[in-house]
């Protein structure tokens, strides 16, 4: 029996796929923020770099268990019972003894504090004030720029003036300037110095570190501010707090967490550099510090100094590198 043209072409088209057939059952939606991190598995550079960055986050957490396990601390062997009377090294370890469990950095010249648990308590100390003045930072500069990208006129205007202003500051000179004054403002006891240079710190630090970032959502916000979503929030009367946080913020995630990945580093490397120049915190163990104390003693014993150096620089690295990635998966535009 003869078919149709119309029951020909029928019969010629490939039959519709089942709802239930497994390849239908394997293709899935996924998110933006979903994409990105695959990219990141992916990327081996930040797989080794997030393994670095979660070793000195659990050495920062769990210090005192580490010296515990060590059997050292940082002031265990005080006074000349634990020193050469004359040369001021440690009587066990580097630089004139042999490598020993006891001491596996040896003893501070002079002081014989245990420089292992020093190094472990400034990888505490680094990363505690790089991710507070990060978070502080972060909240400061997202509620700033969404008001400076969003408002018009003579807010914005004046916004902008502030921006530029502190753009304009030196860092290092407002942190020489303001950081003794706070200290010596509140700091009136020994517990009191430690808390008074901690808060003097973060405070420089957000103090100076929110612009950049407050710039760059100004931008993002001056872009989305036109689109249809807002207009149309705008129109039905959504409150001006709501279409910030509920329909604009959520359109700023990619570059708020690039900003933070490459923020963390610059105040890893900043508060070091701060306790070298004896203005940051001074009241308890620091990288910087450290370094400063060991320059003195560099021929003689090159471990002083290198240790914290090590630290530093791995720290620093690994966040870099991890920042770079981070940038990549969320913008593919820049990826190499």
């Amino acid at each position: 029996m003869a078919l149709t043209p119309l029951e020909a072409e029928r019969s010629d088209r490939a039959p519709l796929a089942s709802p239930d057939a497994p390849a239908a059952k394997n293709i899935a939606g996924r998110s933006p923020m979903k994409i990105a991190f695959d990219r990141l598995r992916s990327d081996k550079v930040a797989v080794v770099s997030t393994a670095i960055v979660l070793f000195f986050i659990l050495v920062a957490i769990f210090a005192p268990l580490i010296v515990k396990i060590f059997g050292v601390e940082l002031r265990a062997r005080p006074g000349s019972e634990a020193l050469n009377i004359f040369t001021g090294y440690g009587l066990i370890g580097p630089p004139e003894h042999s490598f020993t469990w006891e001491a596996p950095l040896g003893l501070q010249p002079n002081t014989g504090n245990d420089l292992l648990a020093e190094w472990v308590y400034g990888a505490r100390t680094s990363l505690e004030v790089a991710t507070i003045a990060t978070v502080t930072t972060t909240i400061v500069g997202i509620v700033v720029g969404l008001i400076a990208g969003f408002a018009r006129g003579w807010l914005d205007r004046i916004i902008s003036f502030i921006l530029d202003l502190f753009l304009s500051f030196p860092f290092l000179l407002g942190a020489l300037t303001l950081a003794p004054i706070i200290v010596n403002r509140y700091a009136t006891s020994e517990g009191a110095l430690d808390k008074a240079q901690f808060f003097s710190l973060i405070f420089v630090l957000t103090f100076f570190g929110w612009m950049g970032l407050a710039r760059l959502v100004r931008g993002e916000v001056l872009s989305l501010r036109e689109r249809e979503f807002v207009q149309a929030a705008r129109v039905i009367g959504v409150p001006t707090r709501a279409i910030l946080f509920r329909e604009l913020l959520p359109n700023l995630v990619a570059p708020i967490v690039v900003s933070i990945s490459l923020g963390l580093p610059a105040f890893v490397t900043a508060e070091a550099g701060l306790a070298y120049l004896g203005i940051g915190l001074t009241s308890r163990p620091s990288w910087g510090q450290t370094i400063n104390r060991a320059i003195g003693y560099f021929e003689a014993y090159w471990l002083y100094l290198w240790a914290p150096v090590i630290g530093v620089m791995l720290l620093v690295l690994a966040l870099n590198l991890l920042g770079d990635s981070v940038r990549d998966a969320f913008d593919p535009k820049t990826r190499r």
